[in-house]
């Protein structure tokens, strides 16, 4: 089990795991969970841990197929400015490794803001805490559970 899932079974949220054959080689591993688990690009989430102001981390949570506005994501998270966390920062914080990075069972619950996208779907996917492995929720309990707030985060 990974922090993530253990986070969900102890506060009793409906959810669903689904694993799928991760492929070292696969580009991105959000579009490679939505191609194996045959689903709507949409609909998975990926997670990125934020440097706010060069200071704070945070959270965006946006779909795989989407690339992070970091102005609007600034902007939802009430800073000035939005970058990437080195990588040492978010495996440190998070402990989780790339690519397995969930937005659930972090070491330190960080500021979360969650593309308001995600409201359109029953449920959406995200890590659940390793490569391979996706945990299936409804947007709002995923909301509930990280203390996050929905915003546009998206380019374009």
């Amino acid at each position: 089990m990974t922090p993530a899932i253990d986070l969900v079974r102890k506060r009793a949220v409906s959810h669903q795991l689904h694993h799928y054959q991760h492929d070292a080689a696969a580009a991105s591993y959000g579009l490679e969970a939505a191609e194996k688990l045959g689903l709507l690009p949409q609909q998975v989430f990926k997670t990125l841990v934020l440097s706010l102001d060069a200071k704070q981390l945070a959270v965006a949570v946006l779909p795989v197929d989407q690339l992070l506005s970091m102005k609007l994501a600034a902007k939802a998270l009430g800073a000035k400015k939005a970058d990437m966390a080195n990588a040492q920062d978010v495996m440190r914080s998070t402990g989780y490794v790339l690519g397995g990075v969930s937005p659930l069972g972090q070491k330190k619950l960080l500021p979360t803001v969650i593309d308001s996208s995600a409201q359109q779907f029953a449920t959406i996917y995200v890590s659940a805490g390793r490569r391979g492995l996706e945990i299936e929720l409804s947007a709002a309990d995923l909301c509930t559970l990280l203390n996050a707030k929905f915003a546009p985060l998206c380019q374009g």
